[in-house]
């Protein structure tokens, strides 16, 4: 799936093989409890990644075709941005600063950001919906390893809704308008999902932390360990392309 060698992810073709239209994946839900990081660097990377969100879509408001979206698209934004500061509320009530909390993690995730940012207005909004939607979903999974009361308050945040459905809509609308734009955009989300999940996999305990670079040295259990979880990551990826009628 990943390969990593010194000291680099590297990002190879062989990634968890997609669920066909007529296969039904496994309904057991894998238990990644044991690689759940610890608390502190779980909310300082899950919430560098929603004030990036939220950054992205204040950009999608900016060159938006028109007012109508831009109004939407605020929207949209703004639940990013509470997102954001229920996490940053949760590191500020273990006494932590959250810039230095989140710090590690800037180097990887604005490198990610900049990977995804698209050509145009269109492919930063899928960015936005696509890999936004994957990693608030892995990042609920992982909320099921932390301590306390803390794990189900993260999820029931991070599970709120984040403006999906206008993005959705907004994106509708442009390939209703533009029938080719469908296939480019096709191409982009598949495009999308492998840097998505090397994202993911950094945030897992046995990843360790970033050094100052953003470099993310992995080791511990096999790709078979892991994998089952990114198949639910790539099925969900899979029903939100489907909903746009592109083809993943």
């Amino acid at each position: 799936m990943f390969s990593w060698f010194d000291g680099r992810a590297k990002r190879v073709e062989i990634i968890p093989r997609l669920t066909t239209r007529g296969e039904r994946p496994s309904t057991t839900k894998v238990d990644i409890k044991d690689l759940t990081p610890e608390l502190l660097p779980f909310l300082g990377q899950s919430a560098y990644f929603e004030l990036g969100v939220f950054e992205s879509l204040a950009r999608a408001v900016a060159i938006a075709p028109d007012l109508a979206a831009k109004q939407a698209l605020s929207t949209a934004a703004g639940r990013a941005l509470s997102k954001h500061q229920g996490l940053v509320a949760e590191i500020r009530r273990r006494g932590a600063e959250p810039a230095d909390v989140m710090a590690p993690f800037v180097p990887a995730l604005d490198a990610f950001r900049a990977e995804i940012s698209g050509a145009d207005w269109t492919e930063l909004l899928l960015s936005c919906y696509l890999a936004g939607g994957l990693l608030d979903d892995f990042f609920i999974r992982l909320s099921d390893g932390l301590p306390g009361e803390v794990g189900p308050r993260v999820a029931h945040l991070l599970g709120e809704d984040a403006g999906t459905a206008i993005l959705a809509t907004q994106l509708a609308a442009a390939i209703a308008a533009d029938a080719p734009l469908a296939s480019h955009l096709a191409l982009w989300g598949r495009r999308l999902v492998g840097d998505t999940l090397l994202i993911a996999r950094s945030a897992l305990a046995f990843a360790g932390t970033p050094d100052p670079s953003g470099v993310v040295l992995a080791a511990g259990p096999t790709e078979e360990r892991i994998e089952p979880v990114f198949t639910e990551l790539i099925a969900a990826h899979t029903r939100r392309m489907d909903g746009l009628g592109l083809t993943a």
